[in-house]
């Protein structure tokens, strides 16, 4: 938020009663974030301050001259219909000469001589001070008396001209805020639709159940393990359960657990205190206490080291966590979801994996089915990333060729559904202008007897040999790559099942 060059005048003159009126104003500072309904308190304040009889607070519109009255207040007359409007003229010479307007009698005064609104309303005395947002006057307030000439005085003027600039500081915060909360609803939106249910795409019957199941626990808070090939969309189920139900107003935090150590890994979801290990200069909050009240994704759950099992299993327990080398603890409501590619049953009969642990997190088990298991699904969800990518690259929805459609259809897809994304993406862009995507657009891997290398083969190669370069340093590859940690331990997975 801008800072405002508003200036507040000095209150050393103003009467106890002006005084507490400006406290009056500051509460309402705090206290209302609304904007109308914030500029119906302020008048409210400035009528009953200067026991003034109608007042209105004026803004500015987009065009010259437009004045549009905000908010109304006619304490003489309750009538619905009473069609009482301000001195437009004395308005405006407040918005022009950008400084409060004192009129003791306006059907004498002659600024104010000819003045239509003056005669209609039979306005004698009036204060008109303008609200300054960024040297730019935006409106005003404005009260008058309609019976009495000389009604209001010098002090008067001297409270109006306070009032409104805290009455301004006031409205740049509800208006900052009105703004903030439009913003916050259309992401809300658009978070909502991309990680909806028609984000998952398929129809095989294997999907079917996975969306039937998805359903029935969507209201829930019920715990959720998520099982099944790299790339087949663990964690767009994860995010659609969090965005279609009810802690959609929360934070959803997704971490990736695999090949990390113990050390980092701890650090990130439990936080620490200054001076727990070296390093630690300062206070960290841990991604639970980000996460409370929402959604929390433990992606690869199962190369958890054993520590952490046992405090994951007390946050499912009883919600307590504990920054590492804290003594405090505190609760966090979180649902969690979490996602292996391992087979948790069998980490569990090889003593890899809590038995305790696995039984909490196994509440409600979704296996998620490889591409391969579905391969009728393979059209649709083409069509769905062909749509995606295109509009990602501002261009009309490309075809693909019957030759590319068999090639894809008849490819094994290691890499799952993120590996037919990926390709597709790289397709829409190596196809050029062409409206069309051919066999020769897809990179895809290549027979051994073809003696060509692909770029796959190419990325491969550079990974492994950063990778040694690194001494084996997973991180420090990455970094110098420019690539995230999860990426390339994806990557490793799926070249390693490859070569099996």
């Amino acid at each position: 938020m801008q800072e405002t060059n508003t200036v507040v005048p000095t209150v050393s003159n103003l009467s106890p009663e002006s005084l507490q009126a400006l406290v009056s104003v500051a509460q309402v500072l705090t206290s209302i974030l609304d904007g109308d309904a914030l500029l119906q308190k302020v008048l409210e304040i400035a009528l009953e301050t200067v026991n003034a009889e109608t007042g209105f607070i004026v803004l500015t519109g987009k065009e010259d001259n437009e004045l549009n009255v905000r908010v109304s207040h006619n304490l003489a007359t309750s009538e619905v219909d009473d069609p009482l409007q301000p001195s437009r003229r004395i308005v405006s010479q407040s918005l022009e000469e950008r400084k409060a307007v004192l009129v003791h009698d306006a059907r004498t005064d002659p600024r104010f001589e000819g003045s239509e609104s003056v005669v209609m309303h039979q306005i004698t005395s009036a204060i008109a001070v303008p609200l300054i947002l960024q040297d730019d006057p935006v409106g005003v307030v404005y009260v008058d008396s309609r019976g009495d000439r000389g009604k209001f005085t010098d002090e008067n003027k001297d409270f109006f001209n306070a009032f409104t600039a805290f009455a301004t500081l006031a409205y740049q915060n509800a208006v900052r805020f009105d703004q903030l909360q439009d913003e916050k609803a259309y992401l809300q939106t658009e978070v909502e639709k991309a990680y909806g249910f028609t984000e998952i795409v398929g129809v095989h019957p294997a999907m079917n159940e996975v969306f039937l199941l998805m359903r029935k626990i969507l209201h829930s808070d019920i715990t959720v393990l998520l099982q099944g090939e790299s790339g087949t969309g663990k964690e767009l189920v994860a995010r659609a359960l969090h965005y279609n139900g009810p802690r959609r107003e929360k934070p959803f935090v997704a971490q990736f657990c695999g090949n990390l150590s113990e050390t980092l890994l701890e650090s990130e979801l439990f936080g620490h205190v200054r001076g727990a290990f070296t390093g630690a200069v300062s206070d960290k909050k841990g991604l639970f206490e980000i996460a409370d009240g929402g959604t929390f994704f433990l992606d690869e759950i199962a190369d958890i080291s054993p520590t952490i099992q046992s405090k994951l299993l007390r946050i499912l327990q009883d919600g307590i966590i504990r920054r590492v080398g804290g003594t405090d603890s505190k609760t966090v409501d979180v649902r969690i979801v979490s996602a292996s590619n391992k087979n948790l049953e069998t980490e569990v009969e090889e003593g890899r994996f809590r038995d305790d642990l696995y039984y909490r997190l196994n509440v409600i088990s979704v296996r998620m089915p490889s591409l391969r298991e579905r391969r009728s699904d393979i059209p649709l969800l083409i069509k769905h990333f062909l749509a995606k990518s295109s509009h990602k690259q501002g261009e009309i929805e490309k075809k693909l060729l019957p030759e590319a459609m068999r090639r894809l259809e008849d490819y094994d897809w290691p890499g799952n559904v993120r590996e037919l994304e990926n390709a597709i993406e790289r397709a829409v862009v190596l196809s050029g202008d062409n409206p069309t995507i051919t066999a020769d657009d897809l990179i895809l891997p290549q027979d051994a007897s073809s003696g060509r290398k692909t770029l796959r083969d190419y990325e491969k190669e550079i990974v492994t040999k950063t990778l040694d370069e690194l001494e084996g340093n997973k991180t420090r590859t990455a970094e110098v790559l420019g690539v995230s940690l999860r990426w390339l331990h994806y990557r490793l997975n799926e070249w390693k099942k490859l070569e099996q």
